[in-house]
């Protein structure tokens, strides 16, 4: 396996792995970023007719003009738009490669990915937290109706759809599917649709849910999936609906395995959250940089692109002083 020598290496290749390129760029430092599937992955494989909270300005990295025909820009505008940002620029980027494993060894880090090695003296990741999902872990999660992903509506019209969660993601899907013709169900744990629910959908699913035209149950749980049924635990007991497929959105998590391997402390609670300084990014392993999501931890609601796109100016500030 062919090894590579480099000043940085970028573990993801989101918005904010592409700011920390840019930034990079400008300094004419020898980087490369390494993206486990296509450019922007996670965004790549949001909802195909997904609407960002974020209005475009607040998208922009490194001032960037982001243009977009409505108030709220939609997945394809983003994926044209950091396209266009990462190709024009001409950043350094090795798509479909994934890192297999990451460690420090004295000076530098070794970064060793399914089709090559690298050794590097420094290290960002910015792997985000759209790659694993929360399981239910519950019998018959593997059977092939069941996704943890949401695409598009269409599959699913004129079947039972369970649809698993109240946030963001459910609440889309639930409506989606519905306006196409499928029986939803929604199973949520807690006492009501999310309060962080888009503030011009939250008022639909209510309503939607209230007229009957949507069922949810509420302070349930999905226990058991079947080929054509499921079993949900209610307040009023256990009942056996008939279904086809379930949609099972119930988050994501940060690659904390890549983490793990560097020597990183997290926190000891279920957060999890990666121990860094806020005005550099570095983490409590001297030369691995932290940006984005990944920050949070399990908090992943904590920071989104509007948020953490300066990580890629503060850490580019910190290795100005550092890198050598």
């Amino acid at each position: 396996m062919s090894q590579h020598m480099k000043d940085i290496v970028i573990i993801g290749g989101g918005p904010i792995g592409i700011a920390c390129a840019l930034e990079f760029e400008k300094r004419q430092w020898d980087y490369v970023i390494l993206e486990k599937g296509a450019l922007t992955n996670s965004l790549f494989n949001y909802p195909k007719y997904m609407t960002f909270f974020s209005t475009s300005e607040k998208l922009e990295i490194d001032s960037i003009p982001f243009i977009s025909k409505n108030p709220k820009p939609n997945r394809d505008e983003a994926l044209e738009y950091y396209r266009r940002v990462a190709t024009s620029n001409a950043i350094h980027i090795n798509l479909y490669e994934t890192v297999e494993h990451l460690n420090k060894q004295k000076d530098a880090f070794e970064v060793t990915t399914d089709k090559a090695q690298y050794r590097a003296k420094k290290v960002v990741l910015a792997t985000g937290f759209y790659d694993i999902p929360n399981m239910l872990g519950v019998p018959g999660e593997q059977l092939p109706k069941v996704t943890h992903y949401y695409r598009e509506a269409h599959p699913y019209s004129m079947q039972d759809v369970i649809v698993v969660g109240a946030s963001n993601s459910s609440v889309d899907a639930a409506l989606e599917i519905w306006r196409k013709g499928g029986r939803v169900t929604m199973v949520i744990r807690g006492a009501s649709i999310g309060e962080r629910v888009k503030y011009w959908v939250r008022p639909d699913i209510i309503n939607r849910i209230e007229e009957g035209s949507i069922r949810a149950y509420y302070h349930s749980e999905l226990i058991e999936i079947r080929p054509t049924e499921v079993v949900i635990n209610t307040p009023e007991g256990q009942k056996v609906l008939p279904n086809d497929y379930v949609v099972a959105l119930t988050g994501y998590k940060p690659n904390f395995d890549l983490l793990e391997q560097a020597g990183v402390s997290l926190s000891k609670d279920d957060i999890k959250r990666p121990v860094y300084n806020e005005d550099t990014m570095e983490s409590d392993v001297a030369g691995l940089y932290l940006a984005g999501v990944i920050c949070g931890g399990m908090e992943t609601h904590k920071w989104f692109i509007e948020n953490s796109r300066i990580h890629a100016k503060l850490i580019a500030a910190h290795l100005d002083k550092t890198l050598t």
